[in-house]
């Protein structure tokens, strides 16, 4: 590089300067020399070193003691540059006959520390010019340049709202420059996030460059302007029973603490923070709410609807019914919204409300009326009704021959509730039967079996018993030998009707035969005898009538 047509040499403050001497050596040459120019011209030689004896020779000079370093070739070397070695730095050359001579200029360049906001503001106020900060680089050589930026934008210096002042003060000691800018601001409302930073422009060896210090972002404050009123809730539903937050909040820097609070039923509003809460909250909390500052301007208002929910069923609880009684049931619902009603019974969902007017033991067991309001999360209410219904023991006797034709068949059913005790036993001997059988009791039924093989006629007795009454019936029951049907288990009353209509036609038609015989032989004997006395006749009718009566008794055996 060259300077003023100066051959330059540029280094970097504390490294070594190294500066070649650029004149050719010529013949004959007794010794080189180094020299610098004080800044009235007057030379300071610095550094010798004779061809012939190739020794060297520092002279002394304070500011280059033990720094100085003169090679074989006069290239002359200074360690740890300092600012105060930028001089005009001269190398000799010398023979008998001539000088030679050929100066160097030094540049000395320092880059300065990364640039620091200090001295910030706590906090910026809106339309009020104030001392955002100063932005301080120290260690330059030469001097550098500050400028700031927002949020990456230079800020211009624009009267009584951006002012700028540069100091740049200098180490005597060291030579080296300290850059202090101060930056006087009018904030808005939109610098609340800006990015506030400075940047120093210097020189280098290689030539200008740039440092830029950390953003800053600084807190605005700002009047409020709007002021909000919030719900805060769980959920999108408010319902009775729930609590309710209200939030009233200012867009002002800092936010305002303190407001009023404006409730239905209330006449002056409720001085409080920003929240304001409200417990277990009933239907007549539904309306409209709002909140202000202070100072009762900026108001705001928000609408609450709590949701409700109501059902009422009659009867419910335990009832006790008999059985074939009628039960009128409602279940009455009252709420803020359509809601929707369903029935359970026994865990089981009904397709339709229940409705009795003649109760029977199935209609017994747990009713549930339970109705929801959709778009309200959490809003449910039931009620039960436990019914149950109650019937005296009744009683039917059924008996069958079993195919193998080795025992009989005789089922007691039952009906009843509560579910009647069976007990059987055998008329006139009075003996209890104990090896009976019961089916499943359900809706109030159930039956109990015995199976016996009877070597004579006997006659059983089933007692069905609960809290209501005690019932008895019997049934005659043939020898084994003797197959009966009359009323099979699981044959219908149809063809029983039938067996018994045969059983009859038979029996009419030999008592029609019989008589019909008897008749003629009457006729024939009253034909033969005709010469007899009435009385005797009569006494004859009496005898034909008691031989008649006899003979229908037999007929009667014959028949049962």
């Amino acid at each position: 590089p060259l300077a003023l047509g100066l051959y330059t040499v540029n280094a970097v403050y504390g490294d070594t300067i190294t500066m070649p001497c650029r004149l050719e050596v010529p013949d004959g040459l007794m010794f080189g020399k180094w020299k610098y120019e004080m800044p009235n011209g007057s030379p300071v030689f610095i550094a010798f070193r004779s061809s012939t004896k190739k020794n060297v020779q520092y002279d002394d000079v304070p500011d280059y003691k033990d720094r100085l370093s003169l090679s074989e070739n006069y290239t002359l070397s200074i360690k740890n540059a300092r600012i105060s070695d930028e001089k005009r730095f001269v190398c000799m050359l010398v023979t008998e006959d001539d000088v030679s001579e050929e100066p160097t200029i030094v540049k000395v360049f320092k880059q300065p520390s990364q640039p620091e906001i200090l001295h910030q503001a706590d906090f910026l106020e809106t339309e009020k010019l104030q001392m955002l900060g100063e932005c301080v680089t120290r260690d330059s050589y030469p001097e550098g340049n500050v400028t700031w930026y927002k949020n990456g934008r230079v800020l211009q210096p624009v009267e009584e709202v951006v002012v700028i002042n540069l100091q740049k003060i200098v180490d005597k000691s060291t030579g080296l420059f300290t850059m202090t800018s101060s930056l006087q601001y009018v904030p808005t409302k939109e610098d609340a996030n800006a990015k506030f930073s400075c940047i120093v422009t210097y020189y280098g060896p290689s030539g200008q460059k740039t440092i830029q210090s950390k953003p800053v972002v600084f807190d605005v404050h700002y009047p409020t302007e709007k002021v909000t009123i919030q719900v805060l809730s769980q959920s999108s539903t408010i319902k009775e029973g729930d609590n309710i937050t209200l939030k009233c909040s200012g867009n002002g820097n800092p936010p305002p603490q303190e407001f009023l609070f404006y409730i239905p039923g209330e006449a002056e509003g409720i001085r409080s923070s920003d929240t304001y809460v409200m417990t277990d909250v009933k239907r007549n909390a539904t309306g409209e709410y709002k909140c202000s500052l202070t100072d009762k301007s900026m108001m705001d208002s928000t609408t609450i609807t709590v949701h409700y929910l109501d059902l009422q069923l009659t009867p419910s609880g335990e009832v006790t019914k008999q059985i074939g009684e009628a039960l009128p049931v409602s279940c009455t619902i009252s709420s803020s919204r359509n809601a929707t009603v369903f029935w359970i019974k026994d865990n089981t969902r009904m397709q339709t409300s229940p409705s009795f007017s003649s109760l029977q033991y199935q209609d017994a067991g747990n009713y549930i009326c339970e109705t929801t309001l959709q778009e309200v999360e959490g809003l449910k209410k039931r009620k039960t009704l436990k019914l149950i219904v109650e019937g005296k023991p009744q009683i039917k006797m059924t008996k069958k021959t079993n195919t193998n034709k080795m025992s009989k068949t005789i089922i007691c059913h039952v009906e009843g509730f509560p579910k009647p005790a069976v007990q059987w036993t055998v008329t006139g001997s009075g003996s209890i039967i104990n090896k009976a059988k019961e089916t499943k009791y359900v809706n109030g039924k159930f039956s109990s079996k015995i199976v016996i093989a009877p070597e004579e006629n006997v006659t059983l007795t089933c007692i069905a018993e609960n809290q209501l009454e005690r019932t008895v019936t019997s049934l005659n029951v043939s020898a084994i030998s003797i197959p009966e049907y009359d009323e099979p288990e699981d044959r219908n009353d149809d063809n029983s009707e039938k067996v018994n209509d045969q059983a009859k036609l038979i029996v009419g038609i030999v008592v029609g035969l019989l008589l019909a015989a008897l008749v003629a032989g009457v006729v024939y004997w009253l034909y033969v005898k005709k010469s007899k006395t009435a009385s005797k006749h009569v006494d004859k009718d009496l005898g034909n009538i008691e031989e008649n009566k006899k003979l229908e008794e037999n007929n009667h055996k014959s028949e049962t």
